[in-house]
């Protein structure tokens, strides 16, 4: 489907809407409905039991959503957190100087310096793509940091975060206290990050406001111990950077044991696989519609050492669109927050010696993979369109349709508050006919359907049995009621990781 097609089919199922939308909207924000906030909770907790479950030593935590001044500029985001911004000089309208560019140079302006990307505005025959008008304005830095004034006067500065990462780099010291006091400790963040984004665009894939799921695993540089062999035959698509320095457009599949002996440390690949795991076997990516996108030394953030960005090819936005990324970060996050608080950061494991761990970033935008898994997933089927998501991500993972109401009713719904009692998101549904209902639950996602009819309630040999629907294949079987609470929580448990 297409970005508009896709956008209005979600509005129409209550997936997502714009804020204040009563009044217009408002640009770059976004309301979730009962559809979608299923959705993503059920994403998140996907995240959750995949990459917690990759060690035990692995924590969530919640933190809150506001960070001092001192803290933004000890990480560097005051002086480095910006986009290119172009303003054309005939309407006003501002725009980010990549997405203006981006027909002309589709890999981006990562690496470029400012004078390079004005020139690129100069010669290139860009427009305003508000007005049509050539005269636009040479690029300038643009700081999105979103400032509030805390107390009753406004006087004590604060930013909301732009990124949940540096509330785990903040956590280190307490959860290190808190903790074995040991090595690899692994801090995750599911929240929300605020960015005064110039040209919000392209729906949940640039957002004033969104959420993102975050892994910082901390470690000692000289061993970081991950069970490798379990993931070395894993064959990857990279796009290496001296490949795209050479012309390369395409990925090439490399086993995880080639990438290491290419000299990409162990740890890194392992967490690299499985970031590819998750994507593939969890949310059900196709292979072949996923590549991990090097970034050059030029290209990747100034602390990142490595940074393999994990895109995914969407039809709706026209091609690969970032998803995910693996950042090797250094030592950079504990060094300048020990120098910005005073606090000392380094850590003396049990009969070691003293050193500054150094950072692993498993990071993952949950607005942009709920986007993805329409895109990715919502088909025509003939005459209906089918919603094949995952059966543990399904917003509804059980419709309870009675066939008439008023003789199979009662049964039905007694049968809807046994399954929600046992946790099971099920919805009971008898408005319009059977094939009506069919329809707006395969839309939905609903991977199961039962019915519940004359042979339920009757006294026959089909006596408390229900008719059990399958949304993908439309198949159709008979089975006891009481059978299928269990059969039901097999079906719609999060996978997680296979690790010893």
């Amino acid at each position: 489907m297409k970005i508009d097609e896709l956008y209005a089919l979600l509005r129409r199922r209550g997936v997502l809407w714009p804020t204040a939308e009563i009044y217009g909207g408002l640009q770059g924000l976004y309301d979730y409905g009962p559809l979608g906030a299923a959705l993503k909770r059920n994403v998140e907790n996907a995240w959750s039991a995949w990459f917690l479950g990759l060690s035990p030593d692995y924590h969530r935590i919640e933190p809150a959503e506001f960070l001092p001044e001192a803290t933004v500029r000890a990480s560097g985001h005051l002086e480095n957190f910006t986009d290119t911004e172009v303003t054309c000089e005939s309407c006003g309208a501002s725009f980010r100087a990549d997405t203006l560019l981006e027909k002309i140079r589709p890999e981006g302006i990562d690496g470029l310096s400012a004078s390079d990307v004005a020139a690129l505005v100069r010669t290139s025959g860009a427009k305003c793509p508000s007005c049509g008008s050539s005269s636009l304005k040479l690029p300038r830095a643009f700081n999105m940091m979103l400032g509030v004034g805390l107390g009753v006067a406004g006087g004590e500065k604060a930013y909301l975060q732009p990124e949940t990462a540096q509330a785990s780099y903040l956590a280190f010291a307490r959860m290190w206290d808190v903790g074995r006091r040991a090595l690899p400790l692994g801090i995750g963040v599911i929240g929300r990050a605020y960015r005064n984004e110039i040209a919000p665009r392209q729906v949940l894939f640039r957002m004033r406001a969104f959420t993102q799921a975050e892994l910082q695993v901390f470690f000692d540089p000289a061993g970081f111990p991950v069970p490798f062999a379990t993931v070395a035959a894993e064959p990857l698509p990279v796009l290496r950077a001296s490949a795209r320095e050479s012309g390369a457009t395409e990925a090439e599949t490399r086993r995880a044991s080639e990438l290491v002996a290419a000299g990409i440390p162990e740890f890194y690949v392992y967490h690299l696989a499985q970031m590819f795991r998750f994507l593939r076997d969890v949310l059900g990516y196709p292979a072949e519609r996923l590549r991990f996108l090097e970034k050059s030394e030029k290209e990747r953030a100034f602390y990142n050492r490595i940074q393999f960005d994990a895109e995914a090819r969407i039809d709706s936005l026209g091609g690969f669109r970032e998803v995910g990324a693996v950042h090797y970060r250094g030592d950079y996050d504990l060094t300048r927050h020990a120098a910005g608080s005073g606090r000392e950061l380094a850590v003396t494991p049990t009969g070691g010696a003293t050193f500054v761990p150094h950072v692993l970033e498993l990071t993952f935008g949950v607005d942009r993979n709920v986007w993805a898994l329409a895109d990715l997933h919502l088909a025509r089927d003939g005459e209906r369109t089918v919603w094949k998501l995952p059966a543990f991500l399904a917003p509804i993972e059980v419709g309870v349709l009675p066939l008439i109401g008023k003789e199979h009713g009662a049964f039905a719904e007694a049968l809807t508050a046994t399954l929600l009692g046992r946790g099971l998101a099920a919805r009971y549904d008898e408005a319009g006919s059977i094939g009506r209902r069919y329809a707006r639950m395969d839309e939905a996602g609903t991977p199961f359907c039962v019915t519940v009819d004359g042979g339920t309630v009757g006294d026959g040999p089909e006596h408390g049995t229900v008719t059990l629907r399958l949304r993908d294949s439309r198949a159709q079987e008979r089975v006891p009621a009481e059978a299928l609470p269990a059969r039901l929580e097999a079906a719609v448990r999060p996978p997680r990781p296979a690790v010893p």
